[in-house]
């Protein structure tokens, strides 16, 4: 980020003409080289002041307690994430240990759906969420523990483990259903300016370069149509997927069938995704995804945004 003289100015004046040695209306007879660099570290310090990263990480981990068994206790600190959310994390968060319902460091909240051993998130936080909602509000879809809603001083995150359609029709109906839904109630936030932060695993790939296959694939749930078209409804009402912001032609993917070797061979799909509302774009530093993490089919995504250092 770059801020200009005069925000330095505002931000703290009589240091500022200090530090550049200046007097008022006065400036002294200075090498115009020197000034210039001068203007460029404090221009550069102040920025640092007034900004502060966060990282955000997602992760479908196919089972918590699976995933801890593999490492999942340590790959929060491993990749210094300030907040981490998880999706399918199939287990109701009272019958789990507490080093894993609520590892050390980070707050933690979890939605579980009525069925054990199915679906259900959880976010894990440095800083606590102000608020905590769970579901979109509508109790077809508020049975199996999909969305969890965390409100933060910078932005309102949704943390999402979006329905699969690979059973059959009527499931895809229901996942067209979901998303529908689901777009009915970020989209008025999102039109009334707040910051908007949606992650999590959106079952479906959207364009022929977020999978390895996509000629063989064209009639699978995944990558049907109709799918991919809920899925662009998701820009339309202003929401930028940060990967390929960052990287356009990037070809990289966040899950492999468990059969046929497909990880080891790179047979892929890219289903986790990271979302932003247009008015945090300018605050994307970097987005990554994590292939060599095992411990799921899924590996961690990640989204790295410069936000203003008064929303920590």
């Amino acid at each position: 980020m770059r801020v200009t003289w005069s925000q330095v100015a505002a931000y703290h004046p009589l240091s500022a003409m200090r530090q550049l040695n200046l007097s008022q209306g006065k400036p002294p007879m200075l090498n115009a080289c020197l000034v210039y660099l001068r203007c460029d570290v404090l221009l550069n310090y102040a920025a640092t002041l007034m900004t502060h990263h966060i990282k955000i990480v997602s992760w479908n981990v196919n089972g918590v307690r699976a995933a801890a068994a593999k490492g999942l206790l340590e790959w929060p600190e491993t990749s210094q994430a300030d907040i981490l959310a998880l999706q399918e994390t199939k287990a109701h968060p009272d019958k789990l240990e507490p080093a894993l319902h609520s590892p050390p460091g980070y707050h933690s909240a979890w939605c579980a759906g009525d069925v054990a051993h199915y679906c259900g998130v959880a976010t894990f936080s440095r800083q606590p969420a102000l608020t905590h909602t769970r579901g979109l509000g509508d109790a077809f879809f508020d049975t199996e523990g999909r969305v969890l809603v965390s409100t933060f001083p910078a932005f309102t995150l949704f943390n999402v483990y979006f329905p699969s359609g690979s059973s059959g029709p009527a499931r895809v109906a229901h996942k067209l259903a979901f998303y529908q839904r689901f777009l009915e109630l970020v989209q008025p936030r999102i039109a009334a300016g707040e910051r908007i932060v949606v992650l999590g695993d959106v079952n479906t790939a959207y364009a022929p370069i977020d999978l390895a296959r996509p000629k063989e694939n064209a009639k699978t749930s995944g990558f049907l149509p109709e799918e991919r078209a809920a899925l662009g409804q998701f820009f339309a009402v202003g929401l930028v997927d940060t990967f390929r912001h960052c990287y356009p032609n990037e070809v990289a993917y966040s899950w492999w069938s468990m059969r046929s070797g497909a990880r080891t061979r790179n047979v892929g799909w890219r289903l986790d995704y990271i979302f932003v509302s247009e008015n945090l774009r300018d605050a994307i530093i970097d987005a990554a995804m994590y292939p060599h993490i095992t411990g799921s089919d899924h590996c961690p995504v990640s989204l790295t945004l410069a936000l203003p250092a008064h929303t920590r």
